[in-house]
């Protein structure tokens, strides 16, 4: 089968090397270059649910693709040749009010995976972090990668295995026969005798779906970062309005801030202020460290917050992959292989059904 994906990011990448490896034959479009958008612009770090509360199926999934990650880095570091530099710095989780280490401390009760810090083990764990917190556990398995190494992995794999991909080349239009899409046409040329297309383009897949007569919102979310140069960090920190998180070649980066503010893909002066206060306010030796550089970036939303995946209501042979939000890195492993399941074998995975389109067209 030919499966044509549009979009080159993390979740695209995944999808296609899941396909190819599945036996399909992959073709992902990419407007620009592999992780080009949100995928390389975001930290990467793979963090499970600390407690049950909130959407339990999207928990479940977040869980699920988490424990993939061992086996899957290991095979694409090997298919592709390319470091995904994944490590495990573990997390520090950090309360500067009594209430919220309160919240803190009755989740570490809870949950086997975070152990309560008392101060003095603290400050030996991480010495650099302030002195100013009420209440801190550590989660040793916590981890992180190169989000844009990964997705490049992911392509160069499918590439070595057969599929194609087509870099600087944008989705224009489909060429139809009923309901279904039997072509794609872009920039470059058409792409004819498809069996099926997925659009996973983060927030520009609402402008695919339009083509298609129909429309999905995916809504741009702007995330704003910084990178520092210091070797401060022995481990991520995550705190009330923030993170830090320790990069190899000596960096640390800061982020993110959280802005529905559409396709303006900017630094702004007041994000960039509210990053630098709160990386200083979680680690005092980052007020004189130099920053190395600061960038945004534009990460797919959805009308609930929520993933979107499953087969685009009202159209045979089209499949969405978007809406990951801030879980796209984490999600690349299971969103790709049930993608994949679903578009060659039509099987609709159960962790899946939460998440399909048809929620917003009853």
């Amino acid at each position: 089968m030919r499966i044509v994906i549009a979009g080159g990011g993390v979740i695209g990448c995944s999808i296609a090397w899941h396909v190819q490896k599945a036996g399909g034959e992959a073709i992902l479009l990419e407007r620009g270059e592999i992780a080009g958008e949100a995928t390389g612009a975001s930290a990467g770090m793979l963090i499970a649910p600390i407690e049950d509360t909130g959407n339990r199926a999207f928990n479940v999934l977040r869980r699920a693709s988490l424990e993939m990650f061992p086996a899957l880095i290991e095979e694409i570091e090997e298919a592709s040749g390319i470091d995904v530099e994944y490590k495990k710095p573990g997390m520090i989780r950090t309360a500067r009010s009594q209430k919220a280490a309160r919240q803190l401390h009755k989740a570490a009760k809870n949950n086997p995976e975070l152990e309560w810090v008392e101060p003095r083990a603290l400050r030996e764990l991480e010495p650099s972090l302030t002195r100013d917190i009420a209440g801190a556990t550590f989660s040793e398995g916590d981890a992180d990668l190169n989000p844009g190494r990964l997705a490049n992995a992911f392509a160069v794999a499918a590439e070595r295995a057969g599929a194609e991909v087509l870099r600087r080349t944008m989705f224009t239009g489909v060429k139809k026969d009923g309901r279904r899409i039997d072509g794609v046409v872009t920039n470059t040329g058409t792409v004819s005798d498809i069996d099926a297309i997925v659009l996973a383009a983060g927030p520009w897949t609402e402008a695919l779906t339009t083509r298609l007569g129909a429309r999905l919102p995916s809504p741009a979310m702007r995330g704003q970062m910084i990178a520092y140069r210091s070797k401060s960090l022995r481990h991520a920190i995550w705190g009330e309005d923030g993170y830090l998180v320790p990069k190899p070649r000596g960096y640390v980066w800061a982020g993110a801030t959280v802005e529905d503010v559409g396709f303006r893909k900017k630094t702004t002066a007041r994000g960039l202020a509210g990053l630098r206060r709160m990386a200083g306010d979680l680690v005092p030796r980052l007020r004189k460290a130099k920053v190395a550089s600061s960038w945004a970036g534009l990460r797919p939303g959805s009308p609930d917050g929520l993933p979107v995946i499953g087969r685009f209501p009202g159209k045979q042979n089209v499949f969405l992959a978007t809406g990951h939000f801030r879980n796209g890195v984490l999600l690349a492993p299971i969103t790709g292989a049930l993608v994949a399941d679903l578009v060659l074998n039509g099987r609709t995975d159960r962790r899946l059904s939460p998440f399909s389109p048809m929620r917003f067209c009853r």
